[in-house]
């Protein structure tokens, strides 16, 4: 496990987050591929520390405010480099990361506890946003 291409660094939106899967022991679990000013990524599993039941990234792209990503739901913004939640009801909090590095532009999962997947939503997925009902967000 471990050290598998994600993605390509520019495919990573700069205004919002890449969606992929990875497996831990067989489950399945979401996350989402952030790309940092410097030319790096960073990765957390997909959900809010406030309600885990409430995905960052819906399949659509987390949306992103300068350095943070934000949740719809509740509007609590993480530093997209180090997931810890600077505003909002999870204040202090901080995001499981997921270990990835860059090397020469491709994005790479390096965090032995999962197996790469794929990237994306699963082809006939529709984007669920029944995971973020009353979205808070108006930019």
């Amino acid at each position: 496990m471990g050290a598998e291409r994600i993605a390509a660094v520019d495919e990573v939106p700069a205004d919002g987050s890449l969606l992929y899967t990875v497996s831990d022991d067989g489950e399945e679990r979401e996350a989402i591929l952030l790309q940092l000013s410097d030319g790096s990524a960073s990765s957390f599993l997909n959900y809010c520390m406030h309600w885990t039941d409430v995905k960052l990234d819906t399949g659509d792209g987390a949306p992103v405010r300068g350095d943070d990503v934000v949740c719809r739901k509740h509007a609590a913004t993480f530093e997209k480099d180090s997931g810890v939640c600077t505003h909002g009801p999870c204040e202090g909090a901080q995001l499981d990361p997921v270990s990835v590095t860059v090397r020469n532009g491709d994005v790479y999962l390096d965090d032995t506890d999962y197996e790469f997947v794929r990237a994306g939503v699963e082809d006939g997925d529709p984007v669920d946003l029944s995971t973020s009902p009353g979205e808070r967000l108006g930019f």
